[in-house]
């Protein structure tokens, strides 16, 4: 869709160094305007309700209100189209099942930035952005709450890792390695973020450095000092931190 007047962008995001990185490629597109820039998902919310903007770029992670809450406080009806940026690939992904109307990974590559923007030319204005945020909103209320599928690099390619298909997940530093059968896949992500996005009625955080699938533990062993070793059907033991013990017990 062509647009006589210049699109109209708010940037969003808690990290100035994103807000300026996005701003300097923004001012390289002649037919969109930056009408303000949002440092947390509140100043978001009415800088949206005040200024209308036609394109929102909305970092998903920020602190109290993040990008989907945001959505949902503004509700299908007045949200403008919605480009997603995230550091998380598990996040891009649940965006994008949704139908956002695209995604950015940081850091954000030019290329990827200027496939992103034709996009939202060919859609602003049109009824297909309320289509969008409407399911974006039933995200933000907890329709699709936890993750389903987690991206992984292997090999030079991304694959979609489902999430019955993780035995368990170990911490390598700011790492995350996800143990699959008998393969197992580093994402850059962290096991304090990911036990907030998995369903916990099937995740279980037993040490500060492991989160267990509990379809997959078969037996439990309870020692003098007050750690629990969990045996795993294909054979792995895990051992609890002694300060998770309660929540061990209440889950099996």
């Amino acid at each position: 869709m062509s647009h006589s007047n210049p699109i109209r962008a708010l940037i969003v995001d808690d990290e100035p160094p994103a807000r300026r990185h996005l701003a300097r490629l923004l001012a390289t597109e002649p037919d969109i305007s930056v009408v303000g820039e949002c440092r947390h998902g509140l100043e978001a919310v009415a800088r949206i309700e005040g200024l209308r903007p036609d394109l929102v770029f909305l970092d998903i992670q920020m602190p109290e209100v993040d990008g989907f809450e945001v959505v949902a406080r503004i509700g299908p009806e007045h949200m403008p189209a919605v480009i997603f940026v995230t550091a998380y690939d598990e996040h891009a992904l649940r965006a994008f099942e949704v139908h956002a109307l695209d995604y950015l990974l940081k850091p954000v590559s030019r290329e990827r930035f200027h496939a992103a923007v034709a996009r939202s030319r060919r859609i602003i204005g049109t009824p297909e952005v309320e289509t969008h945020a409407r399911a974006l909103t039933g995200v933000a209320h907890g329709q699709a709450r936890f993750t389903e599928r987690i991206s992984v690099r292997h090999r030079g390619e991304t694959r979609l890792i489902d999430i019955g298909e993780i035995d368990y997940i170990t911490a390598e530093l700011n790492y995350a390695r996800l143990h699959v059968g008998e393969r197992s896949y580093l994402i850059r992500d962290t096991l304090n973020h990911l036990e907030t996005t998995l369903d916990p009625s099937r995740f279980l955080r037993i040490h500060r450095s492991a989160i267990v699938q509990m379809d997959r533990v078969r037996t439990l062993t309870s020692r003098f000092q007050g750690d629990v070793t969990l045996m795993l059907r294909n054979g792995v033991r895990l051992k609890s931190g002694r300060s998770y013990r309660a929540r061990i017990r209440a889950a099996f």
